[in-house]
């Protein structure tokens, strides 16, 4: 892929009541809201909804493992047609609240465990495909990304500035350095990943995420990145 600035988006988990909302909706293009599975609830995605469809902001439904205790970052054996009515339900309930925004969902992400899960175990990736519809499928490659393409849908590579890499793989949150936090490194990082896909992602949940954010945006628009959302 050419390394000429084109168009990128940048994106945030929000609606997990773990980090300031507002601000970083005035900074990303696109917005992973979460859908009452790990975190959430109906009167705030309604808000967050009504935001991004006033800022511009696109809305995402970031579906998760229905495991609130820990935070959908916990693998779990779920039959696959219990996960895809979990996933269909999560769909749906951000559906119904975007509507009333004047917005529509324009692409599912899963969150934390389920996201990582469904690049190596095909069943639960058809599971969470089936629960989504036509939605785009934003990602990393692996099984879920491949049987959307296979499907017709549109696939949405994604990389991560503030996280650290083992090969392909996000290096395991419990593992020492897997949140980058220094500032010129995640803008390094994103100026770099940016030529080979098309959104970045930066945990709202992470310290200093504003700041990173507002960084990561400027520098990007500096270096010739045209931001918009998916």
């Amino acid at each position: 892929m050419s390394a000429e600035p084109g168009l990128v988006d940048l994106n945030a988990d929000l609606g997990e009541e773990v980090t300031d909302d507002a601000a970083l909706l005035s900074l990303v293009t696109s917005a992973n809201v979460a859908c009452g599975g790990h975190a959430g609830s109906l009167a705030i995605m309604r808000e967050v909804c009504a935001v991004a469809s006033e800022r511009g902001v696109s809305v995402g439904a970031q579906v998760s493992y229905v495991d609130r205790a820990n935070f959908g970052r916990v693998e779990l054996d779920v039959a696959p047609s219990v996960l895809e009515e979990q996933v269909a339900e999560q769909v749906g309930l951000l559906s119904a609240c975007a509507a009333e925004a004047g917005t529509t969902v324009r692409y599912v992400k899963p969150h934390g465990a389920l996201y990582h899960r469904t690049r190596r175990d095909p069943a639960q990736a058809a599971a969470v495909l089936a629960g989504s519809g036509a939605l785009p499928v934003l990602g990393m490659p692996g099984a879920l990304l491949s049987q959307a393409a296979t499907a017709g849908r549109q696939v949405l590579l994604e990389g991560f500035p503030d996280r650290a890499y083992d090969g392909d793989q996000l290096r395991p949150r419990d593992r020492p350095g897997a949140l980058v936090t220094e500032e010129a490194s995640i803008v390094a990082s994103a100026l770099s990943l940016a030529a080979g896909v098309r959104s970045l992602c930066l945990h709202g949940d992470s310290p200093g995420a504003v700041a990173h954010a507002r960084a990561v945006r400027a520098a990007l628009e500096g270096a010739g990145w045209e931001l918009v959302g998916l």
